[in-house]
């Protein structure tokens, strides 16, 4: 299925996984909101970036956690376009922890984190439900993470929440068709600025580590991950409800 002239959101696309899965699809012809809740100057740059690329972008501020950014996000994609044909639940949040330290969390870690990673998805896709039905062919993605399977991953709330999204994933699949398809993907190791910020000196070892025991040898990139992404949202006609583990093949080990 072409994307061309499609309308799609990604959420948290100032930097990482969400700018790389932008200018995948401006590449591809795709209309883009790009999404920030902190950082303008670099989402504009990624705007910029697929504008280059002979599409339409609207750079729009909003917090997933909060129901009426979730709104107005959405609502400014129908001002602009007319239209919606695709969401993207890229933002995400955490607090890095080690999972033996259950001290290092507090209630409203959880909470904060639940609201961008489960809560923020959800109140995305009630937002654009009535226009992704009217597209009539329209797909959401949501990004979880290998944490969501296996438990592991920067902290156990974290894990917990992409859980928790890979579940409302299955859920939402079972509703929102036949006109919406809904599913997952599942990174593991993101090289990348978030996770060298969150790890620290730690950051190298672990990539070098998790690559020589991996089967392909790899680890994830952003642009990677967004392949899997765009695969989703042009593709796979039949398939809802699922999720793909992006890792080389260290789930396997």
């Amino acid at each position: 299925m072409s994307l061309k002239d499609n309308v799609i959101i990604v959420t948290g696309s100032s930097s990482g996984v969400g700018a790389a899965t932008a200018r995948l699809l401006a590449a591809r012809g795709c209309h883009v909101v790009i999404n920030y809740s902190s950082s303008e100057q670099a989402a504009r740059k990624v705007a910029g970036e697929c504008e280059a690329l002979g599409v339409e972008t609207i750079v729009v501020k909003a917090n997933v956690a909060i129901d009426e950014d979730c709104k107005r996000l959405v609502d400014s994609a129908l001002e602009k376009w007319g239209r919606l044909d695709g969401l993207v639940n890229n933002a995400g949040k955490t607090k890095f922890v080690p999972h033996e330290q259950l001290s290092g969390l507090e209630k409203d870690d959880f909470f904060d984190i639940y609201g961008v990673n489960v809560v923020g998805p959800y109140q995305m896709i009630r937002a654009a439900e009535d226009a992704l039905r009217a597209s009539g062919r329209a797909s959401v993605v949501n990004v979880s993470s290998i944490a969501g399977v296996t438990g592991i991953g920067s902290s156990i709330a974290y894990a917990a929440s992409k859980g928790a999204l890979l579940t409302m994933t299955q859920s939402l699949a079972r509703v929102m068709g036949p006109e919406i398809r809904v599913n997952a993907v599942c990174p593991g190791f993101i090289q990348g600025e978030w996770l060298e910020k969150g790890m620290g000196d730690r950051y190298k070892k672990i990539m070098s580590s998790l690559q020589a025991s991996a089967p392909l040898q790899l680890t994830c990139t952003p642009e990677t991950v967004a392949d899997s992404i765009v695969s989703f949202l042009e593709g796979h006609s039949v398939v809802t409800g699922q999720h793909i583990i992006l890792d080389g093949g260290q789930y396997l080990v």
